[in-house]
């Protein structure tokens, strides 16, 4: 395959497009009402923790508030998580929590305080809300329990979800929700190549920015429905090869960009997070309005500026939370691959 790399920022830019400012005013440096509701209510968390040698990816759960938070403090235990030796106090730490039911999901970024009495203390610097797309694409709330290959190739080839882990020069830890069907989500090349795509998300890139500044990534990939997990860690390279990107072709939709991750490690196991939260079948749903908790982290974002102001200003208005959530599932329609 003739592969075009895609080495700058700028080079990013001309090919999947520039963020839009509007999107960073959904970020807050610490955990609101809002955000501490979501995670006493999620039995899922994805969570990356930065080391020398680049981001690692666990998951953790249990029952519903198995993690509590609120303002700067973010605290879980070492025993919800399937890899309880990889966090250190000191280290970037970048998380994702899910809600039984709901497409969107909770980022909440920060650095280890510290670890004891059983816990991570996290000091938290971020927290926003995701778009639902990977988790739509990926049907994930859709799936019933089943058996998957245990072939590694197989399940890597069967995979629905990815939670892709990266962190920056500055040591800032991110974990990035990835969806689409299955054949479309990842493939290997041989033993040491896997290739993904990229597509349509929130329109940040902060994931492939860190891959530019650091090549480094690692992965959990997922089957719905299955309680194993196929754990990556290797170099990435985005790459915009038509023949790379072809195979992603979705619905009639090739993706502009395909990652080449050239692989240092890769194993296929069982999550003992996902046995206790026990997402699927879908037993029950969340209350928790996604389209409120973004409204009101644009209205608590500290930002300045008229269009800052703007968008704050806007979203006072009465039935504002209803014209988002009109707005988003319009988005999710016509903008999904």
């Amino acid at each position: 395959m003739t592969e075009t790399a895609i080495e700058t920022v700028s080079e990013l830019e001309a090919v999947i497009g520039k963020t839009p400012q509007q999107m960073y005013l959904k970020d807050i440096d610490h955990l609101d009402a809002g955000a501490s509701a979501w995670i006493a209510q999620s039995p899922l968390m994805f969570a990356t923790f930065s080391k020398e040698d680049g981001p690692h990816v666990t998951l953790a759960g249990g029952s519903p508030a198995f993690a509590r938070g609120e303002g700067k403090d973010l605290r879980v235990p070492l025993d919800r998580i399937d890899d309880p030796d990889l966090p250190r106090a000191g280290q970037s730490f970048g998380s994702l929590f899910l809600l039984p039911g709901i497409g969107e999901t909770l980022r909440v970024n920060g650095r280890i305080r510290a670890i004891e009495n059983g816990y991570i203390d996290v000091a938290v610097e971020e927290c926003y809300g995701h778009c639902a797309k990977a988790m739509i694409r990926s049907e994930f709330w859709n799936a019933q329990p089943l058996d998957v290959p245990g072939d590694l190739a197989a399940f890597v080839d069967a995979s629905r979800f990815a939670a892709l882990a990266t962190v920056n020069r500055k040591d800032h830890a991110d974990l990035s929700p990835k969806g689409d069907p299955a054949g479309a989500m990842a493939r290997m090349d041989g033993n040491d190549t896997l290739w993904f795509a990229d597509r349509p998300g929130n329109r940040r890139v902060d994931s492939f920015r860190n891959i530019i500044e650091q090549p480094a990534l690692a992965m959990a990939l997922l089957v719905p429905g299955s309680t194993q997990v196929a754990s990556v860690r290797g170099r990435a390279v985005l790459s915009t090869c038509a023949a790379a990107r072809s195979r992603f072709e979705v619905k009639g939709k090739v993706p502009a960009m395909a990652i080449r991750v050239e692989v240092e490690d890769i194993a296929l196991r069982n999550s003992a997070a996902l046995e206790r939260a026990a997402p699927w079948p879908l037993s029950g749903s969340s209350d928790i309005d996604p389209a409120r908790l973004f409204i009101d982290h644009i209205k608590l974002n500290r930002t300045k500026g008229i269009a800052a102001r703007l968008a704050r200003a806007s979203l006072s208005v009465p039935g504002a939370s209803e014209l988002m959530k009109k707005g988003l599932a319009q988005d999710y329609k016509d903008n999904l691959y």
